[in-house]
């Protein structure tokens, strides 16, 4: 990462914006090179380039119907892949070679069209890598003959009645020995796939999750590449039945869609085998021990899924505070005299509003950024060298449950700072031009899709606990991302007690990190004895874990990550090659994040002792300092994780700050008619 490279970023056009700008106490462009390093910026430029020139990406005037929304996005898609920054071949290009430059693509994307980035996630990330991952030859030359010729494939794994709960999901697929065949059958409306995009107009093939029944036993969710449309006329097969799932609150440029299928037959080779088969005589093979480490093997994809979530959010909430804070500078109102009018950046109760939530941008960027490296480091080495460290079960497990909790963090965000910037912005805001609409109604699926966040808490906390009984009875932790073994010393952590006492003292990385750790300490420490409490009032150990969720294992879950996202975040702000200024405005950013967050838990630390209640003021009274402090370095962090003016496409935040007279063009665009009702009574 050489941080002095920055030639190839432009600069912003001068204007409004330039007073604060000037007040920056660093460079703006080593800042960005710290959240993103300079190839992926060149390729997002290069890329944002030719969605510009592109007409598909041409905005409209006036609200397209939702069918012609679905045929932009295809052609939005057939744009994307005709400047052949992918592989050709897909299945047989090692990862190595395109799965980087497929995330950076897909970055890019949803910022400009959320519609085409979810329908290409769901066709390479969901569907074709399942079929990489755990498909055989065969499977994978259907995949890349969809692949090839522009096809697109669907991901069924969610019913009508059943989305997280997979064990009792009805879609069943009964092997047939005799035409060495499975037939797949929806028994009830409630067994429907549902929600699955490019399902409703684009696919061709897909990926359909059914129970496996072989013999009259049942063998639990298994995966199947199914043929859903004839790839020449895309009409639908006999047997399947497909309706569009309608109108939604956004999005509705993805072909979301219900499936049916009536005894629908497709070949034995069809099942995804890598983890189980089933043999011409109809014996099941596999290597686990239980159907559910076949499930939850056959599904670990759905983490590269969440990967992409994190990503995706992580750039929205930079859209969302970067349109905010840019707004403020330029935006004044009252003063302490009538002459007089301040930018609504110096008043403290917007800086409150808006500065932790341009820090989470910039903490949840680098820390999305990283993660997303390690993840695709480690599919690609669990590829190619099968004893790496990459490779290993407590690595994957590791980085499924940092990605568990990672969804619903960055989801969550962004989801709130969506809300306070558009409120921040005033009535302008409800301007579809200031693109909150779009940003807000996109977000809002991904709190939910690629697993429920609550429900993905649960796996974290489930894996902490397990390894805080484990630590009881005598088994040190050491897991290979390293991000509780802080706990070996949970005695010690349990004992200690906050020193702080000026705003100073709260003020610095070590006593974030002495509370964060004495936090997750405590909490797993309660939620432990609590499940044990329950269960043996109860006698079930699926209520005991029910009935500690709210207050206990979900709030150690979301204290947990915001630890993890920490720690990494601080640890790459610390690199040798990061400027002195950049990195001294990052620590301010990190800080302003760290104690942000611990506000919201401040209650659990007085609970178990760790400090009094003096505390709160001090981190109260820490966050107002380092907001003033921000404010002459706001625009320019703003400018840092910013994008294009025709990709960031608010009419309230053009880098010139030319706010007024770009407001004005946008309201003069078009003509104020009379209604043909009215005229007709004139």
């Amino acid at each position: 990462m050489d941080l002095s490279q920055d030639s190839f970023i432009q600069d912003f056009p001068p204007g409004d914006l330039d007073f604060y700008r000037k007040q920056a106490t660093f460079n703006w462009k080593k800042l960005k090179l710290v959240f993103e390093d300079p190839q992926r910026i060149k390729t997002k430029n290069f890329l944002w380039s030719l969605f510009e020139k592109e007409s598909a990406f041409k905005q409209n005037n006036g609200e397209p119907s939702i069918e012609e929304q679905k045929q932009i996005v295809i052609r939005q898609l057939l744009a994307v892949r005709s400047y052949n920054v992918l592989p050709a071949d897909i299945h047989s290009t090692p990862l190595k070679q395109w799965l980087r430059v497929f995330m950076t693509i897909g970055q890019a994307l949803v910022v400009v069209s959320p519609d085409a980035a979810v329908k290409l996630i769901v066709d390479v990330v969901l569907a074709h890598m399942s079929i990489i991952l755990l498909g055989n030859d065969r499977q994978k030359k259907i995949g890349q003959l969809a692949w090839e010729s522009m096809r697109h494939a669907a991901f069924m794994l969610t019913e009508v009645a059943h989305g997280s709960d997979t064990r009792n999901m009805q879609t069943t697929a009964t092997y047939n020995e005799e035409s060495q065949e499975f037939i797949l059958d929806t028994p009830n409306f409630q067994a429907a796939k549902c929600w699955s995009g490019n399902l409703g107009m684009s696919c061709t093939i897909g990926i359909v999750f059914a129970q496996l029944y072989v013999k009259g036993s049942c063998y639990g969710l298994h995966a199947f590449l199914v043929p859903i449309r004839h790839p020449g006329t895309y009409e639908v097969y006999s047997g399947i039945t497909i309706k569009d799932m309608g109108l939604k609150l956004g999005l509705n440029g993805v072909d979301n869609a219900i499936i049916l299928f009536h005894k629908y037959k497709i070949p034995r080779s069809n099942l995804l085998n890598k983890f189980a088969n089933v043999t011409a005589d109809g014996r099941y093979i596999t290597q686990l021990s239980s159907p559910g480490k076949v499930f939850g093997s056959t599904i670990g994809n759905l983490s590269t899924g969440r990967v992409s979530v994190v990503q995706e959010s992580s750039e929205y909430l930079i859209c969302a505070v970067v349109i905010a804070v840019r707004y403020a500078a330029v935006r004044k109102q009252f003063g302490a005299n009538k002459d007089e009018e301040l930018a609504i950046i110096e008043h403290q109760l917007h800086q409150w509003r808006l500065f932790p939530h341009l820090a989470a941008a910039a903490v949840l960027k680098v820390f999305a950024t990283s993660i997303a490296d390690d993840y695709i480091n480690m599919l690609i080495q669990q590829t190619t060298e099968k004893d790496s460290v990459f490779s290993t079960s407590a690595y994957k497990t590791e980085m499924h449950v940092i990605l568990s909790a990672a969804k619903p963090l960055t989801t969550w965000s962004c989801q709130d700072a969506i809300q306070q910037c558009r409120e921040a912005c005033g009535g302008h805001a409800f301007l579809n031009a200031s693109r909150f609409g779009v940003l807000r109604n996109s977000n809002d699926a991904r709190v939910t899709y690629e697993g429920d966040n609550n429900i993905l808490l649960q796996q974290t906390s489930r894996w902490l606990l397990k390894l805080w009984d484990g630590l009881k009875q005598g088994v040190p932790i050491s897991t290979p991302l390293g991000t509780c073994n802080f706990l070996n010393n949970h005695s010690a952590i349990r004992n200690k007690k906050c020193t702080a006492s000026t705003s100073d003292d709260v003020k610095s990385f070590t006593f974030l990190q002495e509370s964060f750790e004495w936090l997750i300490t405590y909490l797993l420490q309660e939620t432990s004895e609590k499940l044990l409490t329950g269960f043996e009032s109860s006698g079930c150990l699926f209520t005991a874990f029910n009935n500690i969720q709210v207050y206990k294992a979900n709030v150690l879950s979301m204290v947990y990550i915001e630890y993890v996202v920490l720690s990494r975040y601080w640890s790459i702000i610390h690199n040798d090659c990061v400027d002195i200024s950049v990195r001294r405005v990052s620590i301010t950013i990190g800080l302003l994040y760290g104690l942000s967050c611990l506000d919201k838990h401040l209650i659990y630390l007085y609970e178990g002792g760790f400090t009094q209640p003096s505390l709160s003021k001090l981190v109260k009274d820490a966050i107002l300092d380092i907001c003033s402090i921000l404010k002459c370095d706001a625009v320019a962090v703003a400018d840092a994780l910013s994008f294009p003016d025709s990709v960031l496409n608010s009419v309230l935040a053009k880098s010139d700050g030319k706010l007024y007279e770009n407001l004005r063009n946008e309201l003069f665009r078009g003509d104020t008619c009379v209604p043909e009702i009215l005229a007709s009574k004139l």
